[in-house]
C-alpha cells in the first residue's frame, strides 16, 4: 500500500542527488569560530552570530538563570499559562532597541512572519513582495488569502506599477539585507511609496537587527515613517545569539496580533533560557553599540580583498558574502574543496536561490579574529583559482 509512497519519494531523492540539490544534515560539535565535524576542525564562515554572543559569558548566564527561574520550558500557548513575566520584559527590551511602542514575541521566525502577514493581510488585500523575499515570507503571503505579486528584486518601479492595482489595502514586503545576496533593501524609495499609496510597508530585519542603525536597532529605525505603517520585524536566532522572533509596531498592532495571529495562539510560548540569552544579548548590545559597525568595516575588508584577485564579489558592507557559481553540481564541490582546506563554507542550492544561482555563502561573524579572516580570504582565493 506504501509502495507509490516510497516510489515517488526514492525517485525524487534520486534526482535531488544527481542534480547536486540533496541535503545532509551534518553534525557539527561546538559553535563558535571554529567548529569540528567529524576528525576535522574547521574554521566557521557559516555561522549567523554575527555579533559573536552565542557562546558569550553573560548571554550564558543570562539563559542559565532565566532556566533555573522559569524551567525548562513556558509548557503552554502564551493564551494560556505560557506568558511569563521574562517575555514581557524581553517584548518592552525589543520595543525599546527598535524605538516602537510595542513588540511581541513569537517561538522563532517563521512563525512571525507567518504569524504577521496572515493577520494583516487578507482576501482583498493586495501584497507586492519583493522576488527574493525570504521563503517565510512568501509563505505567510500565500496563507494570508490576499492577491499577491513578487516585484522585481530591489526594482521601486516594478513595486509603483504594481500598487496601481484596484484593491482593498495593500501592503508591501521586503527585507532590509537580504540573506542570501547580504544586498540591502531600497528602504526608503519603498517608504516613499508606501505613503503615496497608502500601503504598509513589512521589513524583514532578520539580518539587520544587531548590525545596522543606530545601537544595532536595524535600518528601519532610520526611516521617517510619519503617516506610514511601517512594521519591522527580527530574530533572536542571529546577531541576538538566541532562538525566536518578533514584531515591533504600535500598541495597537500588537494587541490585534494577540487576538488573531495563529502562531503566536497556538504555539507553546517562547523558551524562557532563549528569552533570557536573547535579553543579555540586548544588555551587551546596549553597552556595546559599535559591535555592528566594527563587523561591517571588517566585511568590506574581506570583500576587498576577494575583488583585488578577480573573484566575483558585489560591493556591500554584509557580513554575507556570496560567490556565485550557478551550477549546483560545482558549487558543492567548491564547498567540499573549502571543508579539506579547513573551512566550512556552506553552497546555497535551489530552492533557498533562484535557478542556477547556486552560491558559496560565506557569512562573517566577530568570533573571528582580522587574522582569521584573511586566512580565510586568501583559502578561498586560493581554491577558487585552482577550481576555475
Amino acid at each position: 500500500m506504501n509502495e507509490p509512497w516510497r516510489d515517488w519519494i526514492l525517485s525524487e531523492l534520486d534526482r535531488f542527488e544527481r542534480t547536486g540539490l540533496r541535503r545532509l544534515l551534518r553534525r557539527c560539535e561546538n559553535t563558535g569560530a571554529w567548529v569540528t565535524r567529524g576528525a576535522r576542525r574547521l574554521l566557521n564562515l557559516a555561522s549567523n552570530d554575527y555579533l559573536g554572543l552565542a557562546n558569550h559569558p553573560r548571554v550564558i548566564t543570562a539563559a542559565q538563570e532565566a532556566l533555573r527561574r522559569y524551567g525548562a520550558g513556558a509548557t503552554a500557548s502564551r493564551h494560556v499559562c505560557g506568558h511569563l513575566p521574562i517575555h514581557a520584559d524581553l517584548e518592552q527590551r525589543l520595543s525599546e532597541l527598535k524605538r516602537t511602542e510595542a513588540a511581541v514575541v513569537y517561538s522563532s521566525g517563521y512563525a512571525t512572519n507567518v504569524g504577521l502577514l496572515t493577520s494583516l493581510c487578507g482576501p482583498g488585500d493586495l501584497v507586492v513582495v519583493d522576488r527574493l523575499a525570504h521563503a517565510s515570507l512568501l509563505d505567510g503571503v500565500r496563507l494570508s488569502g490576499a492577491t499577491w505579486h513578487r516585484f522585481h528584486h530591489n526594482e521601486p518601479d516594478h513595486v509603483a506599477r504594481l500598487l496601481r492595482r484596484s484593491a482593498r489595502r495593500r501592503c508591501i514586503v521586503t527585507e532590509s539585507v537580504f540573506s542570501m545576496d547580504g544586498d540591502l533593501a531600497p528602504l526608503e524609495e519603498l517608504l516613499r511609496l508606501a505613503r503615496e499609496y497608502g500601503a504598509a510597508l513589512v521589513v524583514d530585519e532578520a539580518h539587520a537587527t544587531g548590525v545596522y542603525g543606530p545601537g544595532g536597532a536595524g535600518r528601519s529605525c532610520e526611516l521617517s515613517a510619519d503617516g506610514v505603517l511601517l512594521i519591522p520585524m527580527g530574530t533572536l536566532s542571529k546577531a541576538l545569539a538566541s532562538q525566536g522572533g518578533f514584531v515591533a509596531g504600535p500598541g495597537w498592532l500588537r494587541d490585534w496580533l494577540v487576538q488573531t495571529s495563529r502562531s503566536l495562539i497556538y504555539s507553546t510560548g517562547l523558551h524562557p533560557a532563549a528569552a533570557g540569552a536573547a535579553l543579555g544579548a540586548i544588555e551587551i548590545l546596549r553597552e556595546e553599540p559599535g559591535r555592528g559597525a566594527r563587523l561591517r568595516e571588517r566585511a568590506r575588508q574581506f570583500r576587498r580583498r576577494l575583488q583585488s584577485a578577480g573573484l566575483p564579489v558585489e560591493d556591500s558592507d554584509s557580513p554575507i558574502v556570496p560567490l556565485v557559481v550557478g551550477d549546483s553540481t560545482r558549487a558543492c564541490r567548491l564547498a567540499a574543496a573549502l571543508e579539506h582546506e579547513g573551512l566550512l563554507v556552506v553552497a546555497i542550492r535551489p530552492p533557498s536561490v533562484p535557478p542556477q544561482t547556486a552560491r558559496l555563502r560565506v557569512s562573517l561573524s566577530l568570533n573571528l579574529s582580522d587574522e582569521e579572516i584573511t586566512h580565510a580570504a586568501d583559502t578561498i582565493i586560493r581554491v577558487w583559482m585552482r577550481n576555475e
